[in-house]
C-alpha cells in the first residue's frame, strides 16, 4: 500500500510528539462551539473516532472489510487530556498512532490534536476490543489485523 502524501497544510513533524502514523484535518464548525466560545469537550471525542476510522480505511479496513471478516473493533475506553482551546474557524490536525496491538483481542490508539498554528490542543487514547459482528461478542482478532494495524512502538513512551 502506498503512503498517502501529506496535504499542503501539513504541520512540520517537529510539532508532533513523534512523526504521525496518520493525520486527519478537520475544520471547526459553528455547531462545535459552546457557550465558552471554544470547541466543546465532547467534540474532541468525535474527532478521535473520526480519525481512527479514517486511518482504518486508509489501511484497507473499511466496514465492508470488517463485515467480510465478521470481525471489527469496538471501543472499551477513551481518555482525553485537554491542553488548549480550539476556536471557531480553525483547522485542527489530529494525528493517531496504533500504540498497542496484542494480536489477540486488544488494540490501542494514541491521539494528539494540534491547532493550525501548531499549538497542542489535546492528547487522547482509545482502547478497542475485537468483536464478532454477527454476534456482538468478543473474539480473537482476525489474522489480517495483526499485521494490518502496525504498532508504532515509540507511541506509548512518547505519551507517558
Amino acid at each position: 500500500m502506498t503512503k498517502p502524501r501529506p496535504p499542503t497544510d501539513a504541520l512540520p513533524d517537529s510539532n508532533w510528539l513523534l512523526a504521525p502514523q496518520f493525520v486527519e484535518r478537520i475544520d471547526v464548525r459553528d455547531a462545535d462551539i459552546d457557550d465558552f466560545n471554544h470547541v466543546n469537550n465532547v467534540v474532541y471525542l468525535g474527532w478521535m473516532a473520526r480519525t481512527a476510522w479514517a486511518h482504518s480505511k486508509a489501511l484497507g479496513f473499511d466496514f465492508a472489510a470488517y463485515r467480510n471478516r465478521d470481525c471489527g473493533f469496538v471501543v472499551t475506553r477513551h481518555e482525553i487530556d485537554y491542553k488548549a482551546a480550539a476556536l471557531a474557524d480553525e483547522r485542527v490536525h489530529i494525528a493517531t498512532w496504533v500504540s498497542q496491538n496484542d494480536g489477540r483481542l486488544r488494540l490501542r490508539r494514541r491521539f494528539q490534536m494540534l491547532g493550525q498554528d501548531g499549538r497542542e490542543l489535546a492528547r487522547g487514547l482509545s482502547d478497542f476490543a475485537a468483536m464478532r459482528i454477527s454476534t456482538g461478542r468478543a473474539m480473537r482478532m482476525h489474522d489480517d489485523y495483526v499485521m494490518g494495524y502496525p504498532v508504532i512502538e515509540a507511541a506509548e513512551t512518547a505519551f507517558s
